[in-house]
């Protein structure tokens, strides 16, 4: 029954996505927590830049940032991601490609977990001497960071498939795979749904850890 899938590497194919997803998740919470930073900042230029690119980048599809980066960045400026070799160069592009749009969603997550945050502790942080980036750091965001695990479980597994578009640039991901053997094949159902099941193997298991963290890690009020 399962025939057609001999002489493919499926599970080589997951794997791509298991790391462009791992690699952009990493990468994006760290460009989204500093953009939410910048976001309170009390220097109005940072707050316009956050507010700014977090607006912009929201409203582009994916598809066109990564195809910006494919395109645009190596064909036009010749960035080369540290590699001459293509498919390296590929892999890099779309894992910067889902940083820079995937943080804009972090970065909002994030704020909304920073207004969860009481105003008088921010206040008296201040009062005893702390500065805005001591009170940032080691007062509201590991708060916020508690209250937003549910929703940062939602964009870790909107990224797991989103990883798919990294397919239009080459990068030889699940979607990839998928579109050849569909291509190859004559087994157009079975194809899908042996993929289907894959990436709900991937994003299932997430949201329920992710969702059981929550629960056990939620600030009490």
């Amino acid at each position: 029954m399962f025939d057609f899938l001999e002489g493919y590497d499926v599970l080589g194919a997951f794997w791509m996505t298991v790391k462009l997803t791992a690699l952009s998740a990493v990468g994006s919470l760290i460009w989204g927590t500093l953009l939410a930073a910048m976001r309170v900042s009390p220097v109005p230029l940072m707050r316009g830049f956050g507010t700014a690119y977090v607006n912009i980048v929201r409203n582009i599809p994916l598809t066109v940032i990564i195809l910006f980066c494919s395109l645009g960045l190596a064909d036009v400026f010749g960035v080369t991601m540290g590699s001459e070799d293509f498919k390296i160069q590929g892999f890099r592009l779309a894992v910067l490609g889902l940083v820079a749009y995937t943080a804009a969603f972090v970065c909002e997550a994030l704020r909304s977990g920073m207004n969860t945050v009481p105003l008088g502790q921010a206040e008296a942080a201040r009062a005893i001497g702390l500065s805005f980036t001591q009170t940032l750091w080691l007062v509201v965001l590991p708060q916020a960071f508690r209250s937003v695990i549910g929703p940062l479980a939602n964009v870790l597994i909107a990224l797991t498939k989103n990883t798919t578009v990294a397919a239009a640039i080459g990068v030889a991901e699940a979607a990839y795979l998928m579109k050849t053997m569909i291509e190859n094949e004559a087994q157009t159902l079975l194809i899908g749904a042996v993929f289907a099941f894959g990436f709900v193997v991937l994003t299932l298991p997430t949201g329920l850890i992710l969702g059981w963290l929550s629960k056990r890690l939620a600030v009490k009020r």
